[in-house]
């Protein structure tokens, strides 16, 4: 196989924790293994709470290694993931930035120049520098934006929308090809013109090698006070598309019945901390715990304290497409996944891997009944669990690393 030297963009790369800093870095330390090269180019670590990463500084250029990756970072304009006008001086200052800094660093060797999203204002950055650099611009899909934005409510439609949505179709049209992490986005592309030939679909996966079971930590059950009770956590970034004031009314009702098994967990930060924290606290609730952002090497602790893992996301049409890349490190470690989320891909894998349980009708009652009858069936949690950490193995970061790298030779 053809050895490939990859230029790639992505505003957010660890010690950063959202979904495109750890795709790009896992299937990026699988291409380096493999003996391709590549070239990260990324801002300083501040997402999602607005806030430079120990250690780092928002400074011009900087340079490092990350297991055998090279990473370059621009100085950008820091705001929290929160926001609609600061977040797009965010992302616009590290378009400029990466655009700038790029006409420096891109090199007759790279063969490919490549964006992630969602936010596509780091795919016009990759698209300019590769006119001007002569090189093929792939473009990676990973959320439809700015649809999302309207599913959210961040931003109600409008003429600004609908020339963004111009900008978005463009740099589809202008890609050598489109990478898609579901099978919707890339319909969704066809059914608004663009070509099925340069559409590749590469779903996402889990690393089994960085994620997988281990027993329950009893030191940090006792830390937060959840022994002996049946955790459902969620973990990861906590946004207006996840919805998650439905599940803290979901622990209130649980909590005005009496019962006193079931506790939530929620390790992780963004926009609808705040607003679920304050529900919590001014409602008393007993059966909900916080905990921060964890590094990469702790997480694994926390996903292990739990019973089942929850992947919920808003009631929209949109979401219909996506596939939460929670659920598959959910698998990693054997966790069975209790899904609110509309009808579509993610509860069609669900449903084929037998790894959980759909709840699509958004019924706050329904999601407390299931809830119950779990945490008083361990046998079942049980079975679920392993059918869980069998079906990881169907979405490694391997293979996604691998299918990435065949659908750029077959367009090279």
């Amino acid at each position: 196989m053809k050895k490939l030297n990859i230029f790639f963009l992505s505003d957010n790369f660890p010690p950063e924790r959202n979904a495109a800093a750890t795709r790009v870095s896992e299937r990026g330390v699988y291409w380096v293994e493999a003996g391709h090269e590549l070239t990260v180019l990324t801002s300083a670590p501040n997402a999602p709470e607005g806030k430079i990463y120990s250690g780092y500084k928002n400074k011009w250029f900087q340079k490092e290694q990350f297991f055998g990756i090279k990473v370059f970072r621009v100085k950008t304009f820091i705001t929290a993931n929160e926001g609609f006008v600061l977040r797009i001086l965010d992302f616009l200052s590290y378009m400029v930035m990466s655009f700038v800094a790029g006409l420096f660093l891109v090199r007759a060797k790279h063969d490919f120049i490549i964006s992630t999203s969602p936010q596509f204002f780091t795919a016009i950055s990759a698209w300019a520098l590769a006119k001007v650099k002569r090189k093929p611009f792939i473009f990676e899909l990973g959320d439809l934006w700015p649809e999302s934005i309207r599913a959210v409510g961040a931003m109600k439609s409008s003429w600004v929308l609908d020339q963004i949505e111009k900008v978005e179709l463009f740099l589809y049209r202008q890609s050598t090809a489109v990478i898609a992490l579901t099978d919707d986005f890339k319909a969704n592309l066809i059914h608004r013109g663009i070509s099925a030939e340069k559409i590749f679909v590469v779903k996402n996966g889990v690393d089994l090698r960085r994620h997988k079971p281990e027993p329950k930590d009893v030191e940090i059950l006792r830390e937060l006070d959840i022994e002996q009770k049946f955790v459902v956590s969620y973990i990861g970034t906590m946004g207006a598309a996840h919805d998650l004031i439905r599940v803290v009314k979901a622990a209130k009702a649980l909590q005005d019945e009496g019962d006193k098994k079931v506790a939530f967990l929620f390790v992780g930060a963004g926009a609808e901390l705040q607003l679920i924290k304050s529900f919590a606290n001014e409602n008393s609730l007993k059966n909900v715990v916080f905990v921060a952002p964890q590094s990469k090497e702790r997480i694994g602790l926390y996903w292990n304290l739990s019973d089942v893992a929850l992947v919920h996301l808003k009631d929209s049409e949109t979401f219909r497409s996506v596939i939460p890349s929670k659920m598959f490190e959910a698998m990693g470690y054997g966790k069975p996944i209790v899904m609110v989320a509309p009808h579509g891909e993610a509860s069609d894998i669900l449903k084929k891997t037998m790894t959980g349980w759909h709840l699509g009708d958004y019924d706050e009652q329904s999601f407390v009944r299931i809830l119950k009858r779990l945490s008083n069936d361990p046998d079942e949690v049980a079975q679920v669990g392993k059918a869980s950490l069998e079906s990881s193995k169907l979405f490694t970061r391997e293979r996604q690393a691998n299918e990435f790298i065949a659908a750029l030779l077959s367009v090279k």
